[in-house]
């Protein structure tokens, strides 16, 4: 397998690790505040009560929103296709640059893999979008004046 292949592979792998175990947080904490507003007693005050399981429910409904999020995000990542060596920056590619590395599948942000500081754009984003748009010896802002060394 190529060299940069086995890269990308490891790098989405890892992209994958990350949004597994953000749903996994998720729908612990949306099950613990279901958990609170079931156990939300009765008491002779009956507007606290209506009000605990009210913040309960909004806290789960939360929960639930960002799950979503986290699964549509694992969805759009395990379509991306890193078995492909791309030319221009596309869903799937490793831009090298002038001041940073980029890997275009998840926006996971800043992460430092094996030494390397990399940062994971999802493709939908406005610096891919611009990144999309250039290729190897091309020019983009980044913190700054950018220069595309390697594409892969």
């Amino acid at each position: 397998m190529d060299k940069r292949v086995a890269h990308k592979l490891l790098l989405k792998q890892y992209c994958e690790q990350v949004i597994l175990q953000r749903i996994a947080i998720t729908q612990q904490a949306m099950n613990e505040a279901q958990a609170a507003a079931n156990s939300e007693s009765k008491s002779s005050v009956g507007d606290k009560y209506e009000t605990a399981r009210a913040m309960s429910h909004m806290e789960k409904d939360m929960h639930a929103r960002q799950l979503l999020a986290h699964q549509q995000e694992l969805q759009a990542l395990r379509s991306v296709n890193v078995q492909s060596v791309y030319q221009v920056p596309a869903a799937g590619a490793f831009i090298r640059s002038t001041t940073a590395n980029f890997f275009i599948g998840a926006g996971l942000g800043k992460q430092v893999i094996d030494g390397e500081t990399i940062i994971f754009l999802s493709p939908i984003s406005p610096l891919a979008q611009q990144l999309m748009r250039k290729k190897a010896g091309d020019e983009f802002e980044f913190k700054g004046k950018n220069k595309i060394i390697d594409v892969y």
